[in-house]
């Protein structure tokens, strides 16, 4: 909704799977958020049409530096997101913290694996990531990728981002992917999105000494990493902070009672 005061925009669809109204993007983003300038009635009064669907709501998630704009929604903790805070290390103390991990990359290295980068231009190389990730991982639940549409739509997106996306691969003379690493930049931080390992060479552990080199790089280039969500052993591992993540779930009635009556602002 827009006015002269402002614009308030709920990205929302409804999934017909679950009666639900979600924001865009089905599983493929971390963060979720509503997109409001000027006056937060405008927000409201986009909230109250969605409510008008008489459906539920479910969000995962919100971050921390969004709570403000869902102050009217019940927030459930849902996971937190570690990441590297570059104001409490350099690229330096990095290294120096994690010795093993860069050891394991001059093993990979002597073992004829060398470090390329490209950016979200090379649709080619980032296709072929996310195919050797559907194929060698098709069996486990959690793999997202496992669904070609939504490799196609990653391939889209990087291409879009262009040099805001920066692809890092760890690959052998022969041209076998042994490790690859989608990232976005955003603003100061570095977002590593997609983390991608040979299966024969998990023994050499390549996808953590590649997410160890992309952070050590990206520190030195004045930039904070971001692992997104889930705090999995291999990214507190490196990690130095984390942010909270909530999640909303609403059913339709719950949605029309938060949302019904005028907005009043709270002083």
């Amino acid at each position: 909704m827009g006015r002269d005061a402002g614009a308030a925009i709920i990205p929302a669809a409804i999934n017909h799977a679950t009666g639900q109204a979600e924001l865009l993007g089905d599983t493929l983003f971390d963060y979720r958020d509503v997109l409001t300038a000027g006056d937060p009635e405008l927000l409201h009064l986009a909230w109250q049409k969605l409510a008008d669907s008489r459906v539920g709501l479910q969000v995962l998630a919100v971050e921390e530096s969004a709570v403000q704009r869902w102050k009217d929604f019940p927030l459930a903790p849902f996971a937190r997101a570690p990441q590297v805070d570059r104001r409490r290390i350099n690229e330096n103390e990095f290294r120096s913290a994690h010795t093993r991990l860069g050891r394991q990359m001059r093993r990979l290295h002597k073992l004829g694996v060398s470090l390329h980068v490209c950016t979200g231009e090379h649709s080619k190389i980032i296709r072929h990531l996310y195919e050797c990730k559907r194929a060698h991982f098709a069996a486990a639940s959690d793999n997202l990728f496992r669904d070609e549409r939504r490799c196609e739509f990653m391939v889209a997106a990087a291409a879009l981002e262009d040099n805001g996306c920066e692809v890092f691969t760890l690959e052998t003379e022969a041209g076998t992917l042994v490790s690859g690493m989608v990232t976005f930049r955003d603003g100061g931080m570095r977002r590593c999105y997609t983390t991608y390992f040979h299966p024969e060479w998990a023994r050499h552990s390549p996808g953590v000494a590649l997410l160890y080199e992309v952070t050590a790089r990206s520190l030195a280039a004045g930039l904070g990493c971001d692992y997104l969500t889930g705090e999995y052993p291999y990214k507190l591992r490196l990690a130095n902070s984390s942010r909270a993540l909530y999640r909303v779930e609403l059913n339709a009635q719950q949605l029309a009672d938060i949302t019904a009556g005028p907005y009043t602002q709270v002083a």
